[in-house]
Parts: C-alpha cells; sequence; structure tokens
C-alpha cells in the first residue's frame, strides 16, 4: 500500500497538488498562504506563494505594489528612501526632504557625502576656499563673510603679521602701540620673560617689565637704596637730587615720618626740627 502524502494542516491528500514545505512540513497551498502568508503595506491582501514578497523593517509588499508615494514608479530592485513610513524614490525624497547645496543650490541626494556649517550644507566637491578654490574637506577652516578659507588663505589674506617675527596672528595676541604682537614675542627688552597679562612699562619706544625698568633706570633711595619706580602712583620726596620713598623719609635720629613736615639736613642726613637742634 503507497504512502500517503498529506497537507500538514487539513489532511487532504496532495498526491497531483501543487504544496509548500514548511520546516520540513507539507501544506497545501490554500492551508500555507492562510497560515503563513503576509498581508500587502499596500493593498492589504495576501501575497500569495505565486506572487513574490518584497520585505522591508518587518513590512511586505506585492511587486506591482513596491512604488514611490509620490509619483508612483516602481521601486523593485532601485535604490529609495522612507519618511513617516511612505517609500519614496530618490529623485521625490530629495526634492522634499534633502538639504540644498549652498553653493550650487542644487540637491544633496541621499546617501552622498556632504559638509554642514552653522545651518548649511555643501556637496564635498563644492565645499572649497573662497580664496584659493581647492576643496577643504576635513581640514581646518575659518568661517568669515560667509565665505569659507582654508587656513593657510585666511593667514594671507586677513590675518595680522607679529611686528616682531613676521608670522600671522591667529589667535588672541597683544598690541602696543599700535602694532601686532604673538603674547610668545611680546618679551620685556631686559629679562626677555613674557609681558603679556603683567604691568610693564617703555623706555625709548621699548618695553619693560617694573623689575628690569627700576634697575635700569629708576633713581635709588637715599635711605634703603632700592629703586623708586614712581608707577602705579606711588609717592615719593625730591629734594636736591635726592629721593626718597615716602616710607623712607624718616628723621635719622627718632625715625618720625617727615612727609609733610618740617625737617633739617645734617651731614647728608635728614633730621626733625627738635633732633637736629642738638646737632
Amino acid at each position: 500500500m503507497a504512502e500517503r502524502f498529506d497537507c500538514h494542516y487539513c489532511k487532504e491528500s496532495l498526491f497531483g497538488r501543487k504544496y509548500v514545505l514548511r520546516e520540513e512540513n507539507p501544506y497545501c497551498v490554500k492551508c500555507y498562504e492562510n497560515l503563513y502568508s503576509n498581508t500587502c503595506e499596500e493593498c492589504k491582501m495576501s501575497i500569495g506563494c505565486s506572487s513574490r514578497d518584497l520585505s522591508y523593517k518587518d513590512r511586505h509588499w506585492h511587486d506591482d505594489c513596491f512604488h514611490c508615494f509620490k509619483c508612483s514608479r516602481s521601486l523593485v530592485d532601485k535604490p529609495f528612501s522612507t519618511k513617516d513610513d511612505q517609500l519614496l524614490c530618490t529623485e521625490c525624497f530629495s526634492n522634499e526632504y534633502s538639504s540644498k547645496c549652498h553653493e550650487c543650490k542644487k540637491n544633496i541626494m541621499p546617501g552622498s557625502k556632504k559638509m554642514e556649517h552653522k545651518g548649511n550644507s555643501w556637496h564635498e566637491p563644492c565645499f572649497t576656499c573662497q580664496r584659493c578654490q581647492q576643496p577643504i574637506g576635513t581640514k581646518n577652516f575659518i568661517h568669515k563673510d560667509n565665505s569659507n578659507y582654508c587656513v593657510p588663505c585666511y593667514e594671507k589674506q586677513f590675518a595680522m603679521q607679529c611686528i616682531q617675527c613676521k608670522k600671522p596672528i591667529t589667535t588672541g595676541g597683544v598690541t602696543y602701540r599700535d602694532q601686532p604682537w604673538h603674547k610668545d614675542c611680546f618679551l620685556c627688552t631686559g629679562c626677555k620673560q613674557q609681558l603679556s597679562g603683567q604691568r610693564f612699562t617703555s623706555r625709548d619706544n621699548f618695553a619693560y617689565c617694573l623689575n628690569c625698568f627700576c634697575n635700569l633706570y629708576a633713581k635709588k633711595c637715599a635711605s634703603c637704596t632700592t629703586p623708586i619706580s614712581g608707577l602705579g602712583g606711588s609717592k615719593y620726596i625730591l629734594f636736591e637730587e635726592r629721593q626718597w620713598h615716602n616710607n623712607c623719609f624718616n628723621c635719622k635720629k627718632c625715625s618720625i615720618s617727615l612727609v609733610g613736615r618740617g625737617f633739617l639736613m645734617a651731614r647728608d642726613e635728614i633730621m626733625c626740627p627738635e633732633c637736629g637742634k642738638d646737632v
């Protein structure tokens, strides 16, 4: 007796009939479609065994239903995009949603490389230096007056040159006597330390830190012999080509301050009238 060959679900004989194998079990076409066929997203009909099932992200379509939502052209074996679960050919997607190149004003097609800066987009070949017209790509650039410049071109066209080293100043810098300097180039004429961020003064158009200026040019106090800078509003006493710090102008004998008071000179020493009367 011949072995039976029946549908795994309805048990009807499959001899002489079309059938589908699923997990090694045979099904008649009707049972298979009822049990396992997917529903088309477009027409909501079952996708039978005689039709090709096109799927994308767990969604399914008949061949004839797999088309662009806007222009209705078939998307079978063609590139496409989606927006709000709708299928769109690349042309319709680009016209509706793609950004436009800031340079050539054409659409930037999905999947193509683009450059973005401050809300604007460019095709990669259109993102060029305003001066040399070479593509900038991923290199550093500077945006100025609605144009983009590679760093070398920006420095040549816009950057100030340091009065000392003659090289461009791209960040920071110091202005002294209306001339630009790099911070690293603006140094004390005496000790060569950086003057940026600290107090300094000048003599004969040369800049000096306060220590060097005082050591080189300031008068010495007749009492303590240290320099009298006179800078920053500090006060000093001048008498017969001799100078004293305010807090050094004291009676040699009793040490009372003589600032704003009468005094006597005795053998190059200053004294208050009381102490000086005995000399």
